[in-house]
């Protein structure tokens, strides 16, 4: 398994450790998963028109990991801390020096 599938694998996982029914933790989280790999914000990725839009859909199918989600932090960013990984996107992402204490820009500083 490549560093990509590992991430994909944990971050379904998360998901389906929070999500508030059957459907958020299978489906919903590995489609969630599976889109967090692209290099898009993930608001973006997952086809919402807004970061608000993506932040009420993430509250109702996983409230507790939104209830504890930094207000700064983008999700995406949130997602990859949780597990403890970078999400492929920072690495040349426009945003890093807006993102809540971006990794990424922390290490190349």
């Amino acid at each position: 398994m490549n560093e990509l599938e590992l991430m994909e694998k944990d971050i379904a996982a998360l998901l389906h450790h929070y999500g508030v029914n059957a459907y958020a933790q299978t489906i919903l989280g590995k489609w969630i998963a599976y889109e967090s790999l692209k290099m898009n914000h993930l608001y973006e990725d997952l086809g919402f028109k807004s970061r608000t839009e993506m932040g009420r859909f993430m509250k109702k199918n996983y409230p507790l990991l939104a209830a504890n989600k930094p207000k700064d932090k983008l999700w995406k960013k949130y997602i990859y801390d949780k597990i403890g990984k970078i999400a492929p996107a920072c690495v040349s992402c426009d945003d890093q020096f807006n993102c809540f204490k971006c990794i990424v820009s922390e290490i190349s500083a």
